[in-house]
This record gives C-alpha cells, structure tokens and sequence, in this order.
C-alpha cells in the first residue's frame, strides 16, 4: 500500500524525516519496503521533505489500509495527537430511496448507508487527482474520485451509482438468484451463484456486493444524480465471491480481512463533505442506515503481571494504559494493586485482530520496541525425545549387520516386472506406476531382493569377489500393502584371504548364523521349516517363523533364506562361473509383533550345576527336513533338554542312495542338582525312540 507523507502529515503533525518516520514503522510491524519521490501538486505549496512510502500491510491488520489507520499508529509512536477528518452532516435533500435487506442477506450485510444528490460530473481538482495517481490509483471523475479517496483515507470501500439507471425507489440487497449474471466494471460478463451477495434494483443486479459495481448504473460524465453506497459486508461472503469470480479488488481486499462496522457511516459523510467542498453537489438526501443489530465492543482482561511475564521485563503501568488509549481501545482500571494491577479493556471496532490477552500484549511490544526487548536464554528443560521404537528397531539391525561384515546398499524402489514377478505373492499383480520413466522402473518393488541381487552383481563383475550387502527399506503389494522389510545377500569366500585361514566358499550356514544373530539381537525365537520359492533353489530354503508374543498358539511368517536359483542369477546378469548367491529377507513389521520385549527380558546368573551333552546320529529320508527332526527332539525331551545343534549332514558311502545321515548335539542341564547318567540315558533313549517311530530313522 503506497501513503503520501504530506498526506499522512494533514492527521498527525509530526515533525521527523522520511527515513525517520520509514524506519520507525518498519520496527513497528509496518514495513517499508520502498520510499518514492513525491508527485507535485500545483494548488499546494511544494514539501522537499515529501515522499511516497510503499508499506507492506499484514494480512491480520486491514485497519492500516489506509491513511488515518497509519496515522494513528505514527501518533502513538511519536506520542504525538491524531487529528481525524471533521465530518459534518451536509444540507439535507429529499429522496424517496428505501433501504431492504433480505432475510437471507441479513447474516452477510450487517450494515448498509445510501444517500443521494444532484451532481456536476466532472474532473477532480488537480491535489486529489494527484493523491490518487500517488497511491496508484487512476482518476476517472470526481464522483468516482472521492469514492476512491475515501477508501484510501479511511480505508472502507464505497460505492457510487448513478441514480437515473436504478428501476424504482428501492436498493435489494440479497442473494443472486442461481444463473443470475451482471456485467461488471471491467466489462466482463458474470454469471453469479445463489452464494453471492448483490445489490440490486426492482429489476437485475447493480453491484456484486463489496466486489464491484455493475456497468448499467455506472457513473459516467451524462449522470446527474448519485446515489452514494457505504455497508459492512461479511469477511468470508466476499473472500468466496471474489475467489468464484476470479476477480479481486481493493474493496474486496479489504472487505475479506475485515472491515470496522462503524465506518460505513463515518465514510458516507466524508465522501458527502468533499463532494460539496469540491463543488460537485450543494445538498444530500438524509442518509439511510440499515442498521438492526448493533455491535457490542467485545472487552479483554489484561494483567500487568502477564505483560512482565510475557515479554520479561517490566514496562510501566502508565505506558500500558497510555498506549492502548491512543490506538484507539478504551481502558479501565479494576485492580490498582502494585504489580498486580489489571485492567478491562473494551476492544475498538477498528481493531478485528483483537480478541485475546496476548493480542493486547503484543500491542505493548510493539510500542516498547522489539529492538529494546533484552535477549536472554529461555530457562527450561526439554525432555528427552524418546525414539520410536521403528527406529530403534532399525538402528539395532543396521548396527548387528554392520558387525556381521555386511554394507549397506540403498537401491530404487522402482523395479522392472520381470525382476519382481518371482518374488510376488502367488497368484497376485505387482503394483504398476501410472506413468514409468522407463520398462526398467515399471513396478513398486515387491521385495528387496532384485535391487540388492542387482547391487550384488553389478559389483561382481568388476572383479569384487567377497560381496555382502544388506538394505532396510519398504516393498509394496497389492494384499499387504507397504511394509517395512531387510534383506541380506551374501557370496564369494566366507573370510577375507589370509595365510592362517583356510579358504571356504560362503555356504547357507553362513546366511543362517548371521540370521540367527540378528533373531537373538531382536529378542526373537526363530525355527526354520523347509519351503520353496520361485526364486530360490529346491532343498536350499527355510521360511523363518517365531510364536506371536499375543498369541502363543499362533506362529507368524517373518520372512526366508536360501540359496538364489543359478537361472535366475544368469537372468540378472551374473557370470556363468560366479559364485552362489545366498539371499535373507526380513519383514521388520512381524518381528517387532513377535519378539520380547528386552526391557522385560530376566537377566538370569551362570548356572550353579554341570551341562551334559550327547551326540546323536540317524539316517532319515533325504527329503525329511532337519527343523523337523528338531521340532520331534524338543516335543519329546524333558525340560531339562537345554538345546539342540545340528553339526554335521552326510551323504556317501555307507548311507544308502535317498538317505542322509543327520548329526546332532543335546545338551541337558537342571537348574537344581546335577543330572545323573542314567537319567540322561533315559531322555536319550526316549529320543530315539521317538525318531524312530515318528521317522522311521535308523541309529548310526
């Protein structure tokens, strides 16, 4: 918003520089973000000290739109008197004009004034033309003229119709009906909704209310009588219309932000006096003001304890009350009582962005200064922020497969179909992107796999032979959604090369003991079941599960392991005489429903009494899985069975073709005394009986 200082100077005779008075609103909330030379106006003695100030007005105070609302923050800042334009009730006239409000417009028109009078159209004298071009305003005759001089004084809209255009002696405000359509100002034609506000004849609309006027009843150099417009119309009426109609103005500007419903009064008789001062008319009509409900100021408490609290420093009591009393609010003192003095006080209707204790404060920093505020540090204590357990959950498995030797690769989330079908749910579609960049980047990953298998060989064939990469990222499908997931893959030698270390390719047992590792981390007890998968080799994979903590009869699927199919490999590009891949994936989502929770988790002292081990060796049928062997171990053992390791797998001489020989160690150990021979021997012999009937297995 562009101000004339000279302008300024005619409320508020203060007596300070340009600079002065653009840096004094700039550290007051109002600021100026350019300063231009001031227009010249012949009918008025030049001013050196002259200029234009270009302000930038906050969204929250519609009240310093205008001329006076800045001259009464300048008079509060330099403690200077305000000086408000003298209005003056003109020689009344005759004119049968009514005044209706619908009942339906009532919520959106508070308040509505019109007068009328006979009027000479013409230029306006050369100081107001030069106000308005100042503030970028463009004359167009002084009717129009002293409307738009009243808006940037005052800062409330006003409206001019030329009478003779209105059908009948009476102004409609009401809603449109729904097709309804005026042609503006702009000379656009607009189609209205039954939403939107308009002034109208007996006949059509004249004006979308607090908008713009109507083109049939504008006033032009052929008009001689005037019907002058001054209302209070709702902020979020106008904000909806103008935003329908793709059309905002000055009005609206300031009609959305909200306007002071005292000032339709105030604004008709300013614009009435400059009319007769200018000589465009001698009489107006008596002014009609449909007012039914008037508005009752709302009031604050305010605490003088709440200000030093607030703001940190004590600010005088008379500083408070003085400066409040010069922007306009009323106040009274209810407690006089040292620093616990309080006041009421009544908020002006000018002031819409007033309604609470710390608005009133706000005012008083203002005025203080912002700059005159000490800095010191808050004296608080902040509690610790403590970590989803998502996060801590992602923080341990980064950290365990960190130290089992493995980096972390992070890859697109994008896949190519053919990559992701052998690791979709079976019989179920991938997610598609609408619009891929590229074939390659077609599908949300259904795992982790493809990417880091990728990952895996792009690095293989640049002659890095000892690869172990994992990533915790999201997959994606159509029954599951998106969840959170881990993925390991391993290949080359199981340790890096060295004179004291025997050479061994990486095997499923290491993919197994890293497994393990981060199953025990979690706090979760996993068994592995044989399983096939499209991707993996036969005979070579385990699905994981674990007993739900809520639910122990129930076993939930964390995720698989195996060794990756060899075609499947070449598909991705993998040198025919590459290395086996072994592959792990994790779904983070069902181990946090399965595992303990270490905060509850006992810490027990060494044992007081010796452990026993036995060793076992059958033959079973090649095709029977060791998990299940296990599983029938454990069903049939005592309590005192402590745990149970499978160490050595045979096939060969002396085991007969579609057999295999399985070895395991049981170790037995009682908590309260220490276990005898004999008693060892019978759990051992009840074992192998079990394996025996259940298996058919054969003792080596």
């Amino acid at each position: 918003m562009k101000i004339l200082v000279s302008w300024l100077r005619d409320f508020v005779p203060i007596a300070v520089s340009v600079k002065e008075l653009a840096d004094a609103l700039t550290m007051r909330g109002f600021e100026v973000s350019a300063t231009d030379p001031a227009p010249v106006i012949p009918e008025r003695p030049a001013n050196s000290d002259d200029a234009v100030l270009d302000l930038e007005i906050t969204t929250n105070r519609p009240d310093c739109l205008s001329v006076v609302g800045i001259a009464r923050e300048v008079a509060t800042l330099f403690g200077a008197e305000l000086n408000s334009p003298t209005l003056s009730a003109s020689p009344s006239g005759n004119d049968s004009l009514t005044v209706t409000v619908e009942d339906q417009a009532q919520e959106l028109c508070a308040r509505y004034t019109a007068s009328t009078s006979e009027v000479r159209v013409g230029p306006s004298p050369s100081w107001l033309s030069a106000r308005l071009m100042a503030a970028d305003v463009r004359p167009v005759n002084n009717v129009v003229d002293v409307t738009n001089y009243v808006l940037l004084e005052l800062g409330h809209p006003m409206h001019a119709f030329d009478r003779h255009q209105l059908k009948g002696d009476e102004i409609q405000i009401r809603r449109a009906l729904p097709g309804e359509n005026i042609r503006t100002l702009d000379g656009e034609d607009r189609v209205l909704t039954d939403h939107m506000l308009v002034i109208a004849d007996r006949v059509s609309p004249q004006a979308v209310a607090g908008v713009m006027g109507g083109a049939a009843s504008e006033v032009t150099s052929s008009t001689k009588r005037v019907t002058l417009e001054s209302a209070y119309f709702t902020p979020h009426s106008i904000r909806r219309t103008s935003k329908q109609l793709g059309l905002s103005t000055e009005a609206s500007y300031r009609f959305e932000r909200g306007a002071d419903i005292e000032a339709p009064l105030r604004a008709m008789l300013r614009a009435q006096n400059l009319l007769v001062e200018i000589g465009a008319c001698a009489t107006w009509s008596t002014i009609v003001d449909h007012y039914p409900v008037k508005h009752i100021p709302p009031t604050v408490p305010l605490r003088h304890a709440r200000i030093k609290r607030i703001l940190g420093i004590d600010i005088a009591a008379s500083f408070v009350s003085k400066t409040l009393e010069r922007l306009g609010f009323d106040v009274a003192t209810t407690n006089e009582s040292g620093t616990h003095r309080e006041w009421i006080v009544t908020v002006p209707t000018h002031r819409v962005d007033v309604n609470r204790e710390i608005d009133l404060i706000e005012e008083i920093a203002r005025h203080h200064g912002y700059d005159r505020l000490p800095s010191t540090f808050p004296v608080m204590v902040s509690p610790p922020n403590p970590t989803s357990k998502y996060i801590e959950q992602q923080r341990t498995v980064r950290h365990t497969l960190t130290a089992s030797g493995c980096s972390e690769a992070i890859t697109y989330g994008f896949i190519e179909e053919n990559a992701g079908k052998p690791f979709l749910p079976e019989n179920e579609d991938p997610v598609r992107v609408a619009n891929p960049l590229s074939e390659k980047y077609d599908i949300l990953r259904p795992s982790l796999l493809p990417g880091l298998v990728d990952s895996l060989i792009y690095n293989r064939r640049r002659e890095h032979r000892h690869i172990r990469l994992f990533e915790i990222g999201h997959r994606f499908t159509i029954s599951d959604g998106e969840s959170a997931g881990v993925a390991v893959v391993l290949t080359g030698n199981s340790s890096l090369e060295h004179w004291s270390n025997d050479e061994r390719k990486t095997d499923l047992y290491d993919l197994i003991g890293i497994v393990d590792t981060l199953c025990d981390v979690l706090g979760i007890v996993a068994t592995y079941s044989a399983d096939t998968r499209p991707a993996f080799v036969p005979g070579q994979t385990s699905s994981i599960t674990a007993t739900s903590q809520t639910e122990p009869d129930k076993s939930i699927t964390l995720g698989h392991l195996g060794q990756l199919a060899p075609a499947f490999c070449r598909k991705r590009g993998l040198p025919a005489a590459g290395d086996n891949i072994y592959a792990a994936e994790f779904d983070l989502g069902a181990a946090a429903r399965v595992a303990i929770d270490r905060r509850r988790m006992i810490a027990h002292p060494l044992p007081r009494h010796p452990s026993v081990q036995r060793d076992i060796a059958i033959i079973v049928d090649a095709t029977l899985p060791a998990a299940t062997v296990r599983g029938t171990i454990r069903q049939t053992a005592p309590d005192t069975l402590l745990s149970i390791r499978e160490f050595d797998r045979y096939e060969g001489e002396g085991v007969s073709a579609g057999s295999i020989s399985l070895a395991f160690r049981l170790t037995f150990r009682a908590s309260e005394r220490t276990l005898t021979d004999i008693e060892v021997q019978q759990s051992m012999d009840s074992i192998v009986a079990a394996l025996q009937n259940t298996h058919g297995a054969m003792l080596r």
